[in-house]
């Protein structure tokens, strides 16, 4: 377990990382830094599956899909789900848009909670229930002091429940899936790194790109990978749990960038963290009954 853990911290320490990261890759925009991310991340992906034998996931969805072509518009709506969540991570540091995001992350377990009620007739705990209560508090606070939640924060919790739905509607919730939808994604990155203002010279000209873009590949395939092997060696309870520590550190990021929590804003965010604390709190009930067993 505590390997588990230790890789479960370290992909959202390597997610927060990668966050700041992004500020550092002036003059390349949002949509050039999701491109290089994909093109350098998806080979360190296959690498790692064929080493571990979860290729052969990746290769069963790809003759399944051969069979049944009528899917196909159904993975690439996946794949454009994930990736407009992808670019989205990158483009939000460099625009202004860190606390949005990092809000759509504190409510995005509370959402998938939502979701299972709505779409799986999944029942609420007392504690679930308290958690909405006090999530629910802080969201009416922000449409009373802007008109509504940002738009960046609606992408977080809107498209990642419609993605997960999607995916396990098409059986394809493992990695091979993920796999397949972040190859899915290369032309478009490959496209958005050509388009940029000077395109693959943009490295020449600026020569320190050649170090940092590989290690935002590195960084980005190690998040990635450790993610994956912690949610194989933790108990569910646990893994979810620890999730809650990325949008903390994201959290953290965002003020490190120079953006602030507005005196109206805190009523938005401390019903939204006592939320969270709820569900931790349920958390540890459960993995404490499981120990007993």
């Amino acid at each position: 377990m505590s390997k588990g853990v230790v890789l479960s911290v370290s992909a959202s320490v390597l997610f927060a990382v990668m966050y700041y990261f992004t500020s550092l890759l002036t003059p390349l925009s949002g949509l050039e830094i999701f491109g290089w991310r994909m093109l350098l991340t998806v080979p360190c992906m296959t690498v790692f599956m064929v080493i571990s034998g979860e290729w052969r996931r990746a290769w069963e969805l790809l003759r399944w899909l051969a069979g049944k072509p009528r899917l196909i518009g159904g993975i690439v709506l996946s794949s454009a789900l994930l990736g407009v969540q992808l670019w989205l991570f990158m483009w939000a540091p460099l625009n202004g848009h860190s606390l949005d995001v990092s809000l759509g992350y504190f409510l995005l377990p509370l959402t998938m909670v939502l979701t299972g009620r709505l779409v799986y007739g999944e029942r609420l705990s007392r504690l679930q229930q308290i958690a909405v209560f006090f999530a629910t508090a802080g969201v009416l606070n922000e449409l009373y002091q802007v008109g509504g939640l940002s738009w960046a924060t609606l992408v977080v919790i809107i498209g990642y429940p419609l993605y997960f739905v999607l995916r396990k509607r098409l059986g394809t919730d493992h990695l091979g899936g993920l796999w397949l939808d972040m190859a899915l994604m290369l032309p478009v990155a490959l496209w958005f790194v050509q388009s940029g203002e000077q395109g693959f010279s943009v490295l020449d000209a600026h020569k320190r790109l050649y170090a940092l873009i590989p290690l935002l590949g590195l960084i980005s395939a190690a998040a990635l990978v450790s993610y994956i092997i912690a949610s194989r060696l933790l108990a569910f309870s646990l893994f979810g749990l620890l999730s809650y520590v990325e949008p903390v550190l994201l959290l953290g990021v965002a003020l490190l960038l120079g953006e602030s929590i507005g005196p109206g804003e805190w009523l938005t965010y401390i019903p939204i963290w006592l939320a969270v604390m709820v569900l931790v709190f349920e958390g540890f009930k459960h993995l404490v009954r499981q120990r007993k067993r």
